[in-house]
């Protein structure tokens, strides 16, 4: 199982957002820069996000994204959903008369992990990263 870099980029931008005052925004060309990153891109995912509802966008020369619910209430699967959407991971192939064993197990599996993941806040990896952090970055 392997999550797609857009949801690698959309976890780190998250934090980034999080790390804003209340009421400020960034423009996608910063952060852009700050994950070396394609601003078109970026704006894809973006997009994604604020359609999940997690940021929202402000038009115009002072415009650019934030946060759009309350920072401590933003889970790790809120933003892998938005990107990944919220399919199963396993499907059973085979057509069986009774219900797939195996399937079961991993969507029992899966079920866990969505768990731990919706109980994981990204303002938490915020608050470290900018205790780490010792350049400006926004």
């Amino acid at each position: 199982m392997k999550y797609s870099k857009a949801t690698n980029y959309a976890l780190h931008t998250m934090a980034y957002l999080l790390l804003l005052p209340k009421g400020k925004t960034i423009g996608v060309q910063r952060l852009a820069e700050i994950q070396n990153l394609s601003p078109t891109y970026l704006s894809k995912i973006l997009t994604k996000l604020a359609k999940g509802g997690l940021i929202e966008s402000t038009p115009g020369v002072k415009g650019g994204y934030q946060i759009s619910k309350p920072k401590n209430e933003i889970s790790f699967l809120d933003v892998i959903t938005s990107i990944e959407g919220d399919s199963n991971l396993f499907s059973c192939s085979l057509n069986h008369n009774t219900d797939c064993l195996i399937e079961r197990v991993m969507i029992d599996a899966e079920y866990n992990m969505k768990n731990e993941l919706n109980n994981k806040f990204l303002i938490d990896i915020a608050n470290t990263m900018e205790d780490k952090c010792t350049d400006n970055i926004i």
